[in-house]
């Protein structure tokens, strides 16, 4: 089944959306699996490490006002967010800001699922909660200049050189689990934004990253097409597997509908179907 607590049973499923470059679209994804899981009939906690832009509780914020507004129903998860320790010395900072991760994971405990937000840019509490990922969600901008998020590359012919810092921290965190006990990481990477390359490109940067897949030691899914609409969606709280049912002035497209089959793709990719029983028990132990 995975970690259990005494007396609780087992502990949340943490799903960690990380990339430390940012306008990758970690919030949207955050959000999207979020409410999926909701839709499921998961108990879902979410948690915003990006004390700076806070993306994840402003378009939550804008959700609570959406359903205010409209007088309509929408369902919220259980949100927290975690800001950078203010202490004066390293060592006093670190201890800070992992004991206040730990407080808030203690909180949404009672949860079936946690989705950590985590900021563009690396820092202690980013690394702290790759620690705690069940799942780690990179999405990355299908084009070679962000591909360097996982590994360094000879961009003149095509070559993996070496794993990439954040790889590195990735592998790090993921040995901390395993030396504790605990299951690997299961990494997943999304290619979005695949609309805006031609089809050469495409073939190449898909022929990088199998190489990077294997030698480092990912999952590939598809992502999010590039769609205006996700940028207004944020601006009212929702998602497009809200649209149906919340939002008569964007009824559903043929985009809307494929943008929704891409989140179904992902959803299938980390273990979890739409078709599924809304039992958590089995759901995580299937996830897990």
């Amino acid at each position: 089944m995975g970690d259990t607590t005494a007396g609780r049973g087992p502990a949340p499923y943490v799903i960690v959306v990380g990339n430390e470059k940012g306008g990758t679209g970690k919030s949207t994804t955050a959000m999207h699996l979020a409410v999926a899981l909701m839709r499921l009939g998961f108990g879902v906690g979410t948690l915003d490490l990006d004390a700076r832009q806070a993306s994840l509780t402003r378009y939550l914020d804008n959700r609570a006002r959406y359903a205010e507004e409209r007088g309509t129903a929408l369902a919220m998860p259980q949100h927290r967010k975690v800001e950078r320790s203010r202490a004066a010395t390293l060592a006093e900072a670190e201890t800070d800001e992992r004991a206040r991760l730990n407080r808030v994971l203690r909180e949404l405990a009672t949860c079936n699922f946690i989705v950590i937000d985590t900021p563009g840019s690396d820092s202690r509490l980013s690394r702290m909660a790759h620690e705690h990922a069940d799942t780690l969600v990179t999405p990355i901008n299908d084009s070679f200049l962000d591909i360097d998020v996982l590994a360094q590359i000879d961009r003149r012919r095509r070559e993996v050189l070496a794993p990439s810092t954040y790889s590195q921290m990735v592998w790090e965190q993921n040995n901390r689990r395993v030396i504790a006990g605990r299951a690997p990481i299961d990494w997943i990477v999304m290619r979005n934004r695949l609309m805006h390359l031609d089809a050469r490109n495409k073939r190449e940067i898909a022929s990088l990253l199998e190489q990077l897949a294997r030698r480092i030691g990912f999952r590939l899914a598809p992502g999010f097409g590039e769609r205006v609409v996700f940028r207004e969606l944020f601006l009212r709280g929702l998602t497009l597997l809200d649209l149906p049912e919340s939002e008569d002035d964007l009824p559903p497209s043929p985009s809307h509908l494929a943008a929704r089959e891409e989140i179904k793709d992902l959803l299938r990719t980390i273990g979890l179907h739409e078709a599924e029983p809304a039992a958590a028990d089995t759901a995580q132990a299937a996830a897990r």
